[in-house]
């Protein structure tokens, strides 16, 4: 059982008497190292030592039965905790072995609500820094943009530009010549650069400029 009740003489259990490390070392209070909990009707059965392991944590008050403490037990004796079993198992995995180890996929929030509720500083801090050190991760990702190059004639170059929507912006200016039309003056031609910031990778288009771009821009340079 995770508790002994007093004996007739009216002596309480001897191992909620004694500090976490007493209880290691004291002979005869074996059967009384290990507790049963049911957390949202999930078992889990541990060490005190491992529970005892933080002096300030709820966990540690429940194995020195605080009586300001509300720890109802179910039919079985294990005590009832009405919390999330998925979030407490690294938790509890933290007590036993001092490391936060998480399963892929599991959020690092809903640790950090349960290390909280069971006040538990040095996981707190553990987990608010691995949270913190994803998200400077995430925004630290670099800009991708996506290039297009456009041919128009000299009389159509303002108007493009100027009517440019959606994200696009103009990059470069690169001169091809001319083009003789027939009755017509020469029409001077030109590749236009034009760039967009690729927020959705999804859609398969590159995030490079083209082969064809990259010549056009050093050409352009050196105009």
């Amino acid at each position: 059982m995770a508790e002994k009740s007093p004996d007739s003489s009216g002596s309480v259990d001897q191992c909620s008497a004694l500090s976490p490390e007493q209880r290691m070392q004291s002979p005869g209070i074996g059967a009384s190292k290990w507790v049963r909990l049911n957390v949202g009707g999930t078992y889990f059965l541990t060490t005190r030592q491992t529970l005892c392991r933080d002096s300030k944590s709820f966990l540690y008050r429940l194995c020195q039965a605080d009586p300001d403490l509300d720890s109802d037990k179910d039919e079985t004796g294990a005590y009832l905790i009405d919390r999330d079993p998925t979030y407490f198992g690294p938790v509890l995995n933290y007590l036993r072995h001092g490391k936060l180890v998480l399963n892929r996929g599991l959020a690092e929030e809903g640790v950090l609500e349960e290390a909280e509720f069971y006040n538990i500083p040095s996981l707190i801090k553990l987990i608010k820094d691995k949270i913190r050190e994803r998200d400077c991760k995430t925004v630290q990702l670099p800009i991708k943009h996506v290039y297009r190059v456009l041919q128009c004639q000299e009389e159509e170059l303002t108007q493009m530009v100027s009517t440019m929507s959606d994200g696009w912006k103009f990059e470069q200016l690169v001169s091809i010549g001319s083009s003789y039309n027939y009755g017509n003056e020469d029409q001077a031609e030109f590749l236009c650069v034009v760039s967009k910031e690729l927020h959705n990778q999804s859609y398969g288009t590159s995030s490079e400029p083209s082969e064809k771009a990259k010549i056009l821009q050093e050409q352009g340079s050196r105009m």
